[in-house]
C-alpha cells in the first residue's frame, strides 16, 4: 500500500505479547555476527547495514524505515544514492516479503564462540534475555557487580556484599556489608561482656537487667540515710553489714538521739510561745482596763483634746499588742501541725479520692474511645462502598457495546513522566463490548514504550477480559482488530494499525483469570511523530486512541 505521508511510514510494526517483552524485531544498528554472508540485497542502500523495516522505492531499491525519513530531512527533493533517481514518497511502500527474510537470517550469538548459538534475527533479542554468558547487573540494591547469567544465582547467594544474610543472634535480615556493625550496635540478643568486670557474658537487651543482680556491681550501703558511706560489691554487701553491725547500730541511735533532741526543743520552743502569748493576753487585758478608765475620766474631763491623744495613743498600744499576738498564734500552729499528722492524713484522703475519680474518668474515655473506634470503622466502610458504587456507575455509563472504544487519554505529559520514572508503566481504557452479551474487552498502553518501542514509542495493545457470557460465546477470538492514533485536525490523518486474532495464541483463548496476556503493537507510535508540534494529535496535553473490532460473522447472542 502507498504511503501518503511519511507520519505512515511509522505504522509498520510488529505484533507481540506485552507480557513477554518479547517481539519478532532487533535492534538496528547493532553488529550482527551473521552465519552466512549478508547478502547486498538484504542491505540498505543508505547505511549499508541490515535492513531495518524496509521500505522500498519506486526505483526498486530497499531502504530502512528510519533512513527513509532521514532522505526526506535532509533534502526537500530527496534522491536515491544508488541511481540518483528522485524518490517520490507515494511510490514508497513497506516491503513485508522481505522483512520476513531478514528477520529469519540466521546470526551468531554476540557472546560467541562462548555461547554457540544460532538464531534467527527476529528472535536474537529474545535468545539475549536467556543465553547464560550475557553479562547482566547483579539485582542487590548498591550492588553494580556485572556477571554473566549462568552465574548470578551463586553471586546473590555467595559472593555478592550486598546479599542479605540472617543475623545469627536475633533472626533479621541484614545486608551483609553492614552485618558486624549491627551485631555490636544494634543487635539486641549480641553477647556483651558485664561492664562490671564479673566474668559472665550476657546479651545486650539484658544488660540493665543483669547490673540490678550484678555481683560484682558497687552499691551504697543500706545505712547511707544513717551516715554509711561506704560503697561495696553487691556479692560482700552481706559480709560489710555484718562486719559493720556495731558501727550501724551507734549511726542508728546517733540519728535517733539526734530526732529526739530536735523534738525536745521543739516542745520547749512551742512552752515558750505559750507563756509570750498568756502575757500579751495579760497585757491586753491591762490595756482594755485602762482604756476603760481613760473612758470614764473622758466622759467628765473637759479637756477634749488631752483625752482624745490619750485614747489615740492607748488605741495604737492595743493594735499593736493584738497584731503580735495572732503573729504568735500562727508561730505556735505551725510549731504543732509539724508534730501533727492529721492534716497530712487529710491530705494523702483527698488525693486518694481525687485518683479514684480520675480512674472512673479513665474508664469513661476508653469505652468512649472504643465507641469512637467503631464509628470510624463504620464510616469507612460505607465511604469504601460508595466509592466502589460510584465507579461502577461511571463504567456503566461509559461503556460501549458496539465493538467500539474511543478512549480520552488526559495530562499526558504528567502520564508519561510517570511512566519514564517508572512508577505507572502501564494504564488501561474502560471495557467494551462487542453487544450486550458479547465479548468482554480493553485497551493498555505504555506511553513510555514497551519492550523493543521502550524509550522511544508508545506501545498499544489489546487485551481479552473475562466476561459474563464466556460461557455461551465462541473461542478462541478470532476477530480483525483495528488500532488507531485519531488525528483531532479533523483532516482524518489517523495512524492505524490493523491485526487478526491468531487463534494459536494464548492471548486468545477464554480467559481463566480477569484478563488474558495483552497483544497488540510495542511501536505504534514513535514519540517524536506523536509530540511534534506540526502534528496534531494531541491538543490540551490530551490524545484519543480509538479500538475497533470487526463484527462480521460475529453471531449475537
Amino acid at each position: 500500500m502507498a504511503c501518503d505521508e511519511p507520519a505512515a511510514l511509522s505504522g509498520i510494526f510488529t505484533r507481540q505479547n506485552s507480557a513477554s517483552t518479547i517481539s519478532l524485531d532487533f535492534e538496528p544498528d547493532a553488529d550482527y555476527k551473521f552465519v552466512e554472508t549478508l547478502e547486498d540485497r538484504y542491505k540498505c542502500a543508505y547505511c549499508h547495514l541490515v535492513l531495518h523495516n524496509p521500505h522500498q522505492t519506486g526505483c526498486g531499491h530497499r531502504f530502512c524505515q528510519q533512513c527513509i525519513l532521514s532522505l526526506r530531512e535532509l533534502n526537500a527533493v530527496p534522491t536515491c544514492p544508488v541511481d540518483k533517481e528522485t524518490i517520490k514518497m507515494h511510490e514508497v511502500f513497506k516491503d513485508n516479503c522481505c522483512k520476513r527474510e531478514v528477520l529469519n537470517l540466521n546470526v551468531f550469538c554476540k557472546n560467541f564462540p562462548d555461547c554457540s548459538s544460532k538464531i534467527i534475527l527476529g528472535r536474537y533479542q529474545e535468545h539475549l534475555q536467556q543465553c547464560v554468558f550475557e553479562s547482566v547487573q547483579c539485582t542487590n540494591d548498591g550492588c553494580c557487580d556485572q556477571i554473566l547469567r549462568r552465574d548470578l544465582k551463586e553471586h546473590l547467594s555467595q559472593h555478592c556484599k550486598f546479599r542479605e544474610e540472617m543475623c545469627q543472634y536475633c533472626n533479621t535480615c541484614v545486608v551483609f556489608i553492614d552485618i558486624k556493625n549491627h551485631e555490636k550496635n544494634d543487635c539486641p540478643n549480641y553477647p556483651v561482656p558485664c561492664l562490671q568486670n564479673c566474668s559472665q557474658i550476657i546479651l545486650k537487651k539484658e544488660v540493665e537487667k543483669h547490673h540490678a543482680v550484678c555481683p560484682e556491681a558497687e552499691v551504697d550501703c543500706p545505712y547511707k540515710q544513717y551516715g554509711c558511706l561506704a560503697k561495696v560489691k553487691r556479692a560482700k554487701l552481706a559480709e560489710h553489714e555484718n562486719n559493720a553491725l556495731r558501727e550501724h547500730m551507734l549511726q542508728i541511735l546517733d540519728k535517733n538521739s539526734q530526732l529526739e533532741e530536735q523534738i525536745s526543743d521543739l516542745y520547749k520552743s512551742l512552752e515558750c510561745k505559750e507563756i509570750k502569748i498568756q502575757q500579751l493576753a495579760e497585757a491586753i487585758k491591762k490595756c482594755e482596763k485602762e482604756f476603760r478608765q481613760y473612758t470614764q475620766l473622758f466622759g467628765k474631763n473637759s479637756n477634749l483634746v488631752v483625752s482624745t491623744q490619750a485614747l489615740a495613743s492607748h488605741l495604737d498600744k492595743s493594735a499593736r499588742l493584738e497584731s503580735q499576738v495572732k503573729q504568735l498564734i500562727q508561730m505556735a500552729n505551725q510549731q504543732q501541725s509539724k508534730l501533727d499528722l492529721r492534716p497530712l492524713f487529710d491530705t494523702i484522703e483527698n488525693v486518694k479520692q481525687k485518683i479514684a475519680l480520675m480512674e472512673t474518668y479513665d474508664q469513661r474515655l476508653v469505652v468512649l474511645e472504643d465507641q469512637s473506634s467503631k464509628h470510624d470503622l463504620q464510616i469507612n466502610i460505607h465511604k469504601a462502598q460508595l466509592n466502589k458504587n460510584e465507579e461502577r456507575f461511571k463504567l456503566l455509563e461509559g461503556t460501549c457495546y458496539n465493538g467500539k472504544l474511543i478512549w480520552k487519554i488526559t495530562d499526558y505529559k504528567m502520564k508519561k513522566k510517570e511512566a519514564v520514572e517508572g512508577r505507572v508503566l502501564s494504564i488501561a481504557s474502560q471495557p467494551f463490548y462487542t453487544s450486550r452479551c458479547g465479548y468482554r474487552l480493553c485497551a493498555r498502553a505504555y506511553l513510555n514504550g514497551d519492550g523493543s518501542g521502550k524509550g522511544t514509542h508508545i506501545s498499544l495493545y489489546f487485551v481479552v477480559m473475562r466476561g459474563e457470557f464466556d460461557s455461551l460465546l465462541l473461542w478462541p477470538f478470532k476477530q480483525k482488530v483495528t488500532l488507531m492514533l485519531l488525528d483531532q485536525s479533523g483532516k482524518k490523518n489517523h495512524i492505524v494499525e490493523v491485526f487478526r486474532a491468531d487463534p494459536n495464541s494464548s492471548s486468545f483463548k477464554r480467559p481463566d483469570g480477569e484478563m488474558n496476556i495483552a497483544s497488540g503493537c510495542p511501536r505504534f507510535v514513535p514519540h517524536t511523530v506523536l509530540e511534534n508540534t506540526k502534528n496534531t494529535y494531541i491538543r490540551d496535553d490530551t490524545l484519543f486512541l480509538k479500538v475497533v473490532v470487526d463484527l462480521t460473522d460475529l453471531e449475537e447472542l
